[in-house]
């Protein structure tokens, strides 16, 4: 049997102390997950999709959520205002610069405190279809 490879990367990045009015934007949600994709080798296959959520307990505050589909796997963000919080995933089967997609995050959301995590998905992955 062929030698199994990785699936792709999942990079999940949690940032606190982020500018309230860039978070309370739901245009700079949209235009992150619009952008986003080409600007890491990535291709959208649907428009992004942003709503707001209400607060619906005392850990979710509420704020804006939205993700978009890409071929490659999808971008989701999701913003806690009240917090001056956000998380967001970025999942691809396909390889991509995390330091600069980080990098990225960090300056939209005016902030230096940032959590990531780097995830290697799918490691026994089968090279070529099975019958």
């Amino acid at each position: 049997m062929a030698r199994k490879v990785p699936f792709g990367l999942h990079l999940m990045l949690d940032a606190y102390d982020c500018d309230p009015k860039v978070l309370n934007d739901a245009n700079v949600v949209y235009k992150i997950l619009d952008d986003l994709p080409e600007k890491i080798g990535m291709k959208k296959l649907i428009k992004p999709y942003v709503v707001f959520a209400e607060a619906n307990d005392k850990n979710d505050p509420g704020g804006w959520s939205g993700f978009v589909i890409i071929q490659e796997s999808h971008i989701a963000i999701h913003t806690f205002i009240k917090r001056r919080f956000i998380t967001v995933d970025v999942y691809s089967c396909k390889s991509f610069d995390t330091g600069k997609t980080i990098q990225y995050f960090r300056d939209v959301f005016k902030t230096d405190d940032l959590e990531t995590q780097i995830e290697t998905r799918g490691k026994n992955y089968p090279p070529e279809n099975i019958d």
